[in-house]
C-alpha cells in the first residue's frame, strides 16, 4: 500500500472511531436516564442526534454500544483518586482527601453510577458483556488499592487488607450512598465523605 492510501485509510479509521465516540457520548446521556432495560438503540437515538440507523451502522446491537460507552466514562473514573494520592503530603491529608473526592463524584455524577452498577447488575445475566464488566471492575480496585497503598505508606505500617476486601467495603459504601443521593437524601455525600476517611484508618 502506498503511504498516501495508507494516510487515506487512516484517517477514515480515524473518523470512524471519532464518530463512535460522539455517539457513545450521546447514548450515555440516555442509558444514566433509563437504564440498561428500559433503553433501545431506537430511544437513544430519539434523545440525540443521530438517527437509529446511523446508531445501528456503528454499533451492532445496543450491548456493544452500552459497553463502549461505559468504558469510555470509565477511562477517566478509573484514574479519578490519582490526583488526591499525588497532591497529599501525609496520612491525614490523604484520608480526608479520599472522602472529599468520592464525595464530589456522587454529588456531580450520580446519574453515571448508577449506569455502572446496572451494567454491572445486568452482567450476571448478559454473558456478552461480563468479560468487559470484570476488567472494568478491576481497573476500579486498582484505583482504590493505590489510595489504600499510600496511605499504608504514611502510616509506616503495612496495609490489614488485600486489594479485594479494600475495593468491596469502599464500593459497598459508594452504592449505599448513591442510592440515597438518587432518594434526595441531602446529606448522603457529607456521611460518604465521613465514612470513606474513618473506613480507610481502620485498613492500616
Amino acid at each position: 500500500m502506498t503511504q498516501a492510501k495508507e494516510r487515506i485509510s487512516r484517517r477514515a479509521v480515524d473518523k470512524f472511531a471519532q464518530r463512535r465516540e460522539q455517539l457513545a457520548e450521546s447514548a450515555l446521556q440516555a442509558l444514566a436516564e433509563l437504564g440498561y432495560a428500559r433503553t433501545s438503540l431506537r430511544e437513544i437515538a430519539q434523545k440525540s442526534d443521530f438517527s437509529h440507523g446511523v446508531l445501528h451502522y456503528y454499533f451492532a446491537d445496543k450491548v456493544e454500544l452500552l459497553t463502549y460507552a461505559v468504558r469510555k466514562f470509565e477511562e477517566v473514573c478509573v484514574t479519578r483518586y490519582d490526583d488526591v494520592v499525588a497532591t497529599a503530603g501525609s496520612a491525614d491529608e490523604l484520608k480526608h482527601g479520599f472522602g472529599a473526592a468520592m464525595a464530589a463524584t456522587l454529588r456531580s455524577d450520580a446519574a453515571m453510577h448508577r449506569l455502572w452498577y446496572d451494567l454491572r447488575n445486568q452482567s450476571l445475566f448478559e454473558e456478552s458483556f461480563r468479560g468487559d464488566v470484570l476488567d472494568i471492575d478491576e481497573q476500579r480496585q486498582d484505583m482504590v488499592w493505590r489510595v489504600v497503598r499510600r496511605y499504608a505508606e504514611f502510616a509506616d505500617r503495612p496495609a490489614k487488607v488485600s486489594p479485594e476486601v479494600a475495593y468491596a467495603a469502599f464500593d459497598g459504601l459508594f452504592q449505599r450512598a448513591l442510592l440515597q443521593q438518587l432518594a434526595d437524601q441531602d446529606a448522603a455525600a457529607d456521611r460518604l465523605e465521613a465514612d470513606v476517611a474513618a473506613l480507610l484508618t481502620h485498613f492500616v
